[in-house]
Protein backbone atom coordinates (compact mmCIF):
# COMPACT_ATOMS: atom_id res chain seq x y z
CA UNK A 1 0.00 0.00 0.00
CA UNK A 2 1.22 3.19 -1.14
CA UNK A 3 1.29 6.68 0.17
CA UNK A 4 -1.82 7.60 -2.40
CA UNK A 5 -4.24 4.32 -1.33
CA UNK A 6 -4.79 2.49 -4.15
CA UNK A 7 -7.82 2.88 -6.57
CA UNK A 8 -9.30 -0.36 -5.75
CA UNK A 9 -9.54 0.25 -2.10
CA UNK A 10 -10.53 3.71 -2.46
CA UNK A 11 -13.28 2.38 -4.84
CA UNK A 12 -14.44 -0.28 -2.43
CA UNK A 13 -14.50 2.10 0.58
CA UNK A 14 -16.45 4.69 -1.14
CA UNK A 15 -19.09 1.95 -1.72
CA UNK A 16 -19.18 1.10 1.90
CA UNK A 17 -20.10 4.85 2.53
CA UNK A 18 -22.84 6.43 3.00
CA UNK A 19 -23.56 10.15 0.82
CA UNK A 20 -22.08 11.98 3.91
CA UNK A 21 -19.29 9.97 6.20
CA UNK A 22 -17.24 10.85 9.10
CA UNK A 23 -13.66 10.01 9.65
CA UNK A 24 -14.31 7.76 12.05
CA UNK A 25 -16.75 5.59 9.30
CA UNK A 26 -13.82 6.19 6.91
CA UNK A 27 -11.31 4.33 9.25
CA UNK A 28 -13.61 1.45 9.96
CA UNK A 29 -14.41 0.93 6.34
CA UNK A 30 -10.96 0.89 5.28
CA UNK A 31 -10.09 -1.74 8.18
CA UNK A 32 -13.31 -3.94 6.69
CA UNK A 33 -12.18 -3.46 3.36
CA UNK A 34 -8.61 -4.53 4.01
CA UNK A 35 -9.61 -7.50 5.95
CA UNK A 36 -12.22 -8.33 2.72
CA UNK A 37 -9.29 -8.25 0.94
CA UNK A 38 -6.90 -10.95 2.92
CA UNK A 39 -4.66 -7.70 3.11
CA UNK A 40 -3.25 -7.58 7.10
CA UNK A 41 -1.16 -4.67 7.60
CA UNK A 42 0.39 -2.96 11.12
CA UNK A 43 -0.65 -0.13 13.11
CA UNK A 44 1.82 2.20 11.10
CA UNK A 45 0.58 1.13 7.95
CA UNK A 46 -3.18 0.94 8.76
CA UNK A 47 -2.57 4.11 10.11
CA UNK A 48 -0.81 5.91 7.03
CA UNK A 49 -4.00 4.09 4.73
CA UNK A 50 -6.84 5.30 6.67
CA UNK A 51 -5.46 9.03 6.53
CA UNK A 52 -4.61 8.37 2.38
CA UNK A 53 -7.99 7.20 1.96
CA UNK A 54 -9.28 9.77 3.93
CA UNK A 55 -7.80 12.58 2.14
CA UNK A 56 -9.39 10.85 -0.94
CA UNK A 57 -12.87 10.23 0.17
CA UNK A 58 -13.41 13.59 1.82
CA UNK A 59 -9.96 15.82 1.14
CA UNK A 60 -8.25 16.95 -1.66
CA UNK A 61 -7.04 13.67 -2.44
CA UNK A 62 -2.69 14.15 -3.02
CA UNK A 63 -3.20 17.67 -2.81
CA UNK A 64 -4.60 17.56 0.62
CA UNK A 65 -0.90 17.29 2.76
CA UNK A 66 -0.55 20.48 1.18
CA UNK A 67 -3.39 21.88 2.36
CA UNK A 68 -2.50 21.19 6.09
CA UNK A 69 0.24 22.57 6.04
CA UNK A 70 0.06 25.54 8.66
CA UNK A 71 2.44 28.05 6.15
CA UNK A 72 0.54 27.00 3.05
CA UNK A 73 -1.66 29.82 1.96
CA UNK A 74 -2.44 28.46 -2.12
CA UNK A 75 -2.22 25.47 -4.26
CA UNK A 76 -2.39 25.88 -8.02
CA UNK A 77 -3.24 23.19 -10.04
CA UNK A 78 -2.08 24.22 -13.96
CA UNK A 79 -1.47 20.48 -15.13
CA UNK A 80 -1.23 17.20 -13.91
CA UNK A 81 2.70 17.50 -12.99
CA UNK A 82 2.74 21.28 -12.70
CA UNK A 83 1.05 22.24 -9.10
CA UNK A 84 2.68 25.12 -7.61
CA UNK A 85 2.22 26.04 -3.67
CA UNK A 86 2.47 29.54 -1.75
CA UNK A 87 4.18 28.55 1.48
CA UNK A 88 5.48 31.35 3.99
CA UNK A 89 5.47 33.88 1.27
CA UNK A 90 7.42 31.77 -1.40
CA UNK A 91 5.59 30.44 -4.73
CA UNK A 92 7.28 27.28 -5.50
CA UNK A 93 6.52 24.28 -7.35
CA UNK A 94 6.15 21.29 -6.12
CA UNK A 95 7.26 17.80 -7.70
CA UNK A 96 3.66 15.61 -7.02
CA UNK A 97 2.20 13.52 -9.70
CA UNK A 98 -1.37 14.03 -9.94
CA UNK A 99 -1.84 11.62 -12.67
CA UNK A 100 -3.52 12.28 -16.00
CA UNK A 101 -5.61 15.43 -16.90
CA UNK A 102 -8.68 12.99 -16.35
CA UNK A 103 -8.19 12.47 -13.03
CA UNK A 104 -7.19 16.17 -12.16
CA UNK A 105 -10.61 16.90 -14.13
CA UNK A 106 -12.05 14.12 -11.48
CA UNK A 107 -10.56 15.49 -8.74
CA UNK A 108 -12.23 18.84 -9.59
CA UNK A 109 -15.48 17.63 -10.07
CA UNK A 110 -15.50 15.76 -6.76
CA UNK A 111 -14.14 18.90 -4.99
CA UNK A 112 -16.95 20.83 -6.05
CA UNK A 113 -19.41 18.36 -5.17
CA UNK A 114 -18.58 18.64 -1.39
CA UNK A 115 -19.22 22.37 -2.00
CA UNK A 116 -22.65 21.18 -2.89
CA UNK A 117 -21.80 22.99 -6.64
CA UNK A 118 -21.84 21.56 -10.14
CA UNK A 119 -18.67 21.38 -12.15
CA UNK A 120 -19.16 19.61 -16.03
CA UNK A 121 -19.56 20.66 -19.39
CA UNK A 122 -22.59 22.42 -19.20
CA UNK A 123 -21.48 24.42 -16.23
CA UNK A 124 -17.55 24.25 -16.58
CA UNK A 125 -16.40 27.13 -14.31
CA UNK A 126 -16.99 27.26 -10.26
CA UNK A 127 -15.75 29.61 -7.25
CA UNK A 128 -17.03 27.81 -4.33
CA UNK A 129 -16.34 27.44 -0.47
CA UNK A 130 -14.81 23.58 0.56
CA UNK A 131 -16.47 22.33 4.08
CA UNK A 132 -12.99 23.22 5.79
CA UNK A 133 -13.33 26.53 4.47
CA UNK A 134 -10.91 26.71 1.55
CA UNK A 135 -11.60 28.36 -1.12
CA UNK A 136 -11.99 26.18 -4.43
CA UNK A 137 -11.75 27.85 -7.97
CA UNK A 138 -11.61 25.49 -11.19
CA UNK A 139 -11.99 26.00 -14.86
CA UNK A 140 -12.49 22.68 -16.95
CA UNK A 141 -11.24 22.39 -20.53
CA UNK A 142 -11.33 24.31 -23.61
CA UNK A 143 -11.50 27.09 -21.10
CA UNK A 144 -8.53 25.78 -19.25
CA UNK A 145 -6.79 24.86 -21.83
CA UNK A 146 -5.69 20.91 -22.10
CA UNK A 147 -6.07 19.66 -18.84
CA UNK A 148 -8.50 21.97 -16.10
CA UNK A 149 -7.20 24.30 -13.84
CA UNK A 150 -7.36 24.27 -9.91
CA UNK A 151 -6.81 27.30 -7.28
CA UNK A 152 -7.24 26.58 -3.82
CA UNK A 153 -6.94 29.06 -1.26
CA UNK A 154 -6.26 27.98 2.16
CA UNK A 155 -8.75 29.75 5.14
CA UNK A 156 -7.21 29.81 8.88
CA UNK A 157 -9.91 29.25 11.26
CA UNK A 158 -8.32 31.34 13.39
CA UNK A 159 -8.62 35.11 13.34
CA UNK A 160 -5.68 37.27 14.09
CA UNK A 161 -5.43 40.39 16.50
CA UNK A 162 -4.42 43.34 15.95
CA UNK A 163 -1.38 42.89 18.01
CA UNK A 164 -0.43 39.54 16.30
CA UNK A 165 -0.60 41.77 12.75
CA UNK A 166 1.76 44.24 14.12
CA UNK A 167 4.24 41.82 15.94
CA UNK A 168 4.61 40.17 12.15
CA UNK A 169 5.04 43.85 10.58
CA UNK A 170 1.67 44.13 8.83
CA UNK A 171 0.97 47.24 11.07
CA UNK A 172 3.88 49.16 12.02
CA UNK A 173 3.81 50.01 15.65
CA UNK A 174 2.47 53.43 15.90
CA UNK A 175 -0.36 52.67 13.47
CA UNK A 176 -2.18 50.59 16.07
CA UNK A 177 -3.43 53.10 17.96
CA UNK A 178 -4.33 55.44 14.98
CA UNK A 179 -6.15 52.04 13.55
CA UNK A 180 -8.24 51.51 17.18
CA UNK A 181 -9.35 54.76 16.97
CA UNK A 182 -10.77 54.77 13.61
CA UNK A 183 -12.64 51.50 14.91
CA UNK A 184 -13.80 53.34 18.60
CA UNK A 185 -14.74 56.17 16.77
CA UNK A 186 -17.01 54.32 14.06
CA UNK A 187 -15.54 55.05 10.95
CA UNK A 188 -16.11 53.71 7.23
CA UNK A 189 -13.49 52.11 6.43
CA UNK A 190 -12.34 50.89 2.30
CA UNK A 191 -9.76 48.26 3.01
CA UNK A 192 -7.90 47.68 -0.77
CA UNK A 193 -4.98 45.76 -2.35
CA UNK A 194 -4.14 43.48 -4.69
CA UNK A 195 -4.78 39.76 -4.26
CA UNK A 196 -3.10 37.88 -1.33
CA UNK A 197 -2.05 41.58 0.17
CA UNK A 198 -4.06 40.69 3.38
CA UNK A 199 -6.69 42.46 3.32
CA UNK A 200 -8.94 40.10 4.96
CA UNK A 201 -6.91 39.49 7.69
CA UNK A 202 -6.20 43.18 8.28
CA UNK A 203 -10.95 43.56 8.17
CA UNK A 204 -10.90 40.60 10.21
CA UNK A 205 -8.59 42.11 13.19
CA UNK A 206 -10.63 45.00 12.94
CA UNK A 207 -13.49 44.07 13.73
CA UNK A 208 -12.50 42.10 16.34
CA UNK A 209 -12.05 45.69 18.08
CA UNK A 210 -15.64 46.39 17.39
CA UNK A 211 -17.24 47.25 20.73
CA UNK A 212 -18.74 43.64 21.66
CA UNK A 213 -22.40 45.24 22.42
CA UNK A 214 -22.58 45.68 18.73
CA UNK A 215 -24.26 43.33 15.88
CA UNK A 216 -21.94 43.16 13.11
CA UNK A 217 -23.38 41.73 9.73
CA UNK A 218 -21.11 40.25 7.24
CA UNK A 219 -22.03 39.86 3.38
CA UNK A 220 -19.87 37.56 1.19
CA UNK A 221 -19.74 35.50 -1.77
CA UNK A 222 -18.21 32.99 -0.18
CA UNK A 223 -17.43 32.71 3.83
CA UNK A 224 -13.76 33.76 4.13
CA UNK A 225 -13.82 36.35 6.84
CA UNK A 226 -12.88 35.02 10.17
CA UNK A 227 -13.19 37.30 13.38
CA UNK A 228 -13.40 37.27 16.97
CA UNK A 229 -16.21 38.73 18.22
CA UNK A 230 -19.30 37.73 20.00
CA UNK A 231 -22.00 38.90 18.28
CA UNK A 232 -21.16 38.33 14.23
CA UNK A 233 -23.87 37.27 11.60
CA UNK A 234 -22.67 35.87 8.05
CA UNK A 235 -24.51 36.03 5.05
CA UNK A 236 -23.45 34.37 1.53
CA UNK A 237 -24.84 34.34 -1.60
CA UNK A 238 -25.86 31.79 -3.32
CA UNK A 239 -25.64 30.38 -7.22
CA UNK A 240 -28.73 29.65 -9.63
CA UNK A 241 -29.81 25.94 -9.19
CA UNK A 242 -29.80 23.16 -11.72
CA UNK A 243 -32.98 25.02 -13.10
CA UNK A 244 -30.96 28.56 -13.53
CA UNK A 245 -33.44 30.45 -10.43
CA UNK A 246 -32.65 30.87 -6.26
CA UNK A 247 -29.88 33.27 -7.09
CA UNK A 248 -28.95 35.60 -4.22
CA UNK A 249 -26.50 37.95 -4.97
CA UNK A 250 -24.98 40.58 -3.15
CA UNK A 251 -27.14 43.82 -3.32
CA UNK A 252 -29.86 41.58 -2.56
CA UNK A 253 -27.64 40.38 0.84
CA UNK A 254 -27.33 44.24 1.46
CA UNK A 255 -30.68 45.01 1.34
CA UNK A 256 -31.52 41.99 3.40
CA UNK A 257 -28.86 43.27 6.00
CA UNK A 258 -30.10 46.45 6.64
CA UNK A 259 -33.30 44.84 7.96
CA UNK A 260 -31.15 43.09 10.37
CA UNK A 261 -30.70 45.95 13.28
CA UNK A 262 -27.32 45.97 12.20
CA UNK A 263 -24.60 48.19 14.44
CA UNK A 264 -22.06 47.56 11.66
CA UNK A 265 -22.59 46.47 8.37
CA UNK A 266 -19.91 44.79 6.34
CA UNK A 267 -18.93 43.79 2.93
CA UNK A 268 -16.57 41.13 2.07
CA UNK A 269 -15.31 42.31 -1.12
CA UNK A 270 -16.81 44.93 -3.33
CA UNK A 271 -16.51 44.32 -7.00
CA UNK A 272 -19.83 45.05 -9.17
CA UNK A 273 -22.98 46.61 -8.61
CA UNK A 274 -23.44 46.03 -5.38
CA UNK A 275 -21.60 49.62 -4.48
CA UNK A 276 -24.65 51.53 -5.39
CA UNK A 277 -26.14 49.55 -2.50
CA UNK A 278 -22.99 49.94 -0.18
CA UNK A 279 -23.04 53.22 -0.70
CA UNK A 280 -26.72 54.32 0.10
CA UNK A 281 -26.26 52.15 3.59
CA UNK A 282 -23.14 53.97 4.59
CA UNK A 283 -24.76 57.33 3.95
CA UNK A 284 -27.96 56.72 5.79
CA UNK A 285 -27.06 56.25 9.07
CA UNK A 286 -25.05 53.00 9.48
CA UNK A 287 -21.77 53.91 11.02
CA UNK A 288 -18.59 51.68 11.33
CA UNK A 289 -19.30 49.95 8.21
CA UNK A 290 -16.56 47.94 6.32
CA UNK A 291 -15.65 47.07 2.49
CA UNK A 292 -12.43 44.88 0.95
CA UNK A 293 -11.99 45.90 -2.38
CA UNK A 294 -9.11 45.55 -5.24
CA UNK A 295 -6.58 48.40 -6.27
CA UNK A 296 -3.31 49.45 -6.95
CA UNK A 297 -2.69 52.26 -4.19
CA UNK A 298 -4.94 54.46 -2.28
CA UNK A 299 -4.77 57.37 -5.04
CA UNK A 300 -6.43 54.94 -7.76
CA UNK A 301 -9.54 54.17 -5.48
CA UNK A 302 -11.34 56.86 -6.86
CA UNK A 303 -11.06 55.92 -10.63
CA UNK A 304 -12.44 52.06 -9.18
CA UNK A 305 -14.81 52.81 -7.75
CA UNK A 306 -16.19 54.60 -10.56
CA UNK A 307 -15.89 51.66 -12.80
CA UNK A 308 -18.04 49.83 -10.36
CA UNK A 309 -20.43 53.01 -9.92
CA UNK A 310 -20.50 52.57 -13.70
CA UNK A 311 -21.47 48.59 -13.03
CA UNK A 312 -24.68 50.48 -11.14
CA UNK A 313 -26.11 52.78 -13.40
CA UNK A 314 -24.34 55.74 -11.18
CA UNK A 315 -22.73 59.11 -12.81
CA UNK A 316 -19.16 60.04 -11.85
CA UNK A 317 -20.72 63.06 -10.09
CA UNK A 318 -23.12 60.83 -8.65
CA UNK A 319 -20.80 58.71 -7.18
CA UNK A 320 -18.14 61.29 -5.97
CA UNK A 321 -20.98 62.69 -3.80
CA UNK A 322 -21.85 59.63 -2.77
CA UNK A 323 -18.41 58.03 -1.77
CA UNK A 324 -16.93 60.93 -0.13
CA UNK A 325 -19.47 60.94 2.01
CA UNK A 326 -20.03 57.07 2.67
CA UNK A 327 -16.05 56.12 3.88
CA UNK A 328 -14.14 57.95 5.53
CA UNK A 329 -10.40 56.21 5.26
CA UNK A 330 -8.91 53.91 2.95
CA UNK A 331 -6.18 51.07 4.55
CA UNK A 332 -4.10 49.70 1.72
CA UNK A 333 -2.17 47.12 1.83
CA UNK A 334 1.26 45.78 -0.50
CA UNK A 335 3.33 42.78 -0.72
CA UNK A 336 6.82 43.65 -0.53
CA UNK A 337 9.61 42.86 -3.24
CA UNK A 338 11.54 40.21 -1.37
CA UNK A 339 11.03 36.56 -1.32
CA UNK A 340 8.39 36.06 1.11
CA UNK A 341 6.64 38.68 -0.14
CA UNK A 342 5.71 40.28 3.11
CA UNK A 343 2.43 41.88 3.72
CA UNK A 344 1.90 45.02 4.91
CA UNK A 345 -0.35 47.99 5.97
CA UNK A 346 1.17 50.41 3.13
CA UNK A 347 -0.90 53.65 2.64
CA UNK A 348 -3.94 55.39 4.76
CA UNK A 349 -5.77 57.46 3.27
CA UNK A 350 -9.00 59.98 3.55
CA UNK A 351 -11.86 59.97 1.09
CA UNK A 352 -13.05 63.60 -0.28
CA UNK A 353 -13.54 65.75 -3.57
CA UNK A 354 -11.49 67.87 -5.33
CA UNK A 355 -12.50 71.93 -5.96
CA UNK A 356 -13.58 70.71 -9.21
CA UNK A 357 -16.04 67.51 -7.72
CA UNK A 358 -14.00 64.93 -8.46
CA UNK A 359 -13.58 62.44 -5.92
CA UNK A 360 -9.89 61.98 -4.79
CA UNK A 361 -7.79 59.82 -1.74
CA UNK A 362 -5.19 62.22 -0.50
CA UNK A 363 -2.52 59.89 2.03
CA UNK A 364 -2.90 60.63 4.80
CA UNK A 365 0.37 57.84 6.26
CA UNK A 366 2.55 55.83 3.63
CA UNK A 367 4.80 53.26 5.27
CA UNK A 368 7.72 51.94 3.25
CA UNK A 369 8.81 48.12 3.22
CA UNK A 370 11.91 48.94 4.97
CA UNK A 371 9.36 50.63 8.11
CA UNK A 372 9.67 54.63 7.08
CA UNK A 373 6.08 56.10 8.19
CA UNK A 374 5.50 59.69 6.59
CA UNK A 375 2.45 61.93 7.30
CA UNK A 376 1.08 62.94 3.69
CA UNK A 377 -1.30 66.04 3.31
CA UNK A 378 -4.50 64.14 4.53
CA UNK A 379 -3.20 63.48 7.67
CA UNK A 380 -5.08 67.05 9.15
CA UNK A 381 -8.44 65.74 7.93
CA UNK A 382 -7.33 62.49 9.58
CA UNK A 383 -6.14 63.55 12.78
CA UNK A 384 -9.58 65.23 12.68
CA UNK A 385 -11.62 62.79 12.23
CA UNK A 386 -10.10 60.01 14.53
CA UNK A 387 -9.43 63.36 17.27
CA UNK A 388 -5.98 62.60 17.22
CA UNK A 389 -5.48 64.69 20.90
CA UNK A 390 -7.41 62.57 22.49
CA UNK A 391 -5.43 58.98 21.30
CA UNK A 392 -2.26 60.71 21.80
CA UNK A 393 -1.81 61.14 18.12
CA UNK A 394 0.12 64.48 16.70
CA UNK A 395 -2.59 66.49 14.87
CA UNK A 396 1.05 68.09 13.09
CA UNK A 397 3.75 65.90 12.88
CA UNK A 398 5.07 65.43 9.46
CA UNK A 399 7.50 63.02 9.65
CA UNK A 400 7.69 59.59 12.36
CA UNK A 401 10.18 56.99 11.44
CA UNK A 402 8.71 53.39 12.61
CA UNK A 403 10.80 50.28 12.66
CA UNK A 404 9.40 47.69 10.89
CA UNK A 405 10.07 43.55 12.38
CA UNK A 406 13.93 43.27 11.46
CA UNK A 407 14.57 45.83 10.14
CA UNK A 408 15.54 48.37 13.05
CA UNK A 409 18.79 49.57 11.60
CA UNK A 410 16.89 50.92 7.80
CA UNK A 411 16.60 54.27 6.92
Amino acid sequence: MTGRAGAEVVAAVRARLGPAPGGDEVGDAVAAVLRSRGQLVGPRALAETVRAVRDEVLGAGPLQPWLDDPLVTDVLVNGPRQVWVERDGTLGRVHLDLGTPGEVRALAVRLAATAGRRLDDASPAVDARLPDGTRLHALLPPLAGPCTVLSLRVVRPRPFSLAELTTAGTVAPRLGTLLTALVAGRANLLVTGATGSGKTTLLGALLGLVDPAHRVVVIEEQPELVVDHPHVVHLATRGVNVEGAGAVDLPALVRHALRMRPDRIVLGECRGGEVREVLAALNTGHEGGCATMHANAAADVPARLEALGALAGLSRDALAAQASSAFDAVLHLRRDGSDRGRRYLAEIGVVGRRPSGELEVQVAVAVSAGGLTTRGPGWPALAERVGAERHGLPATVTHLRTAARGRAGDG
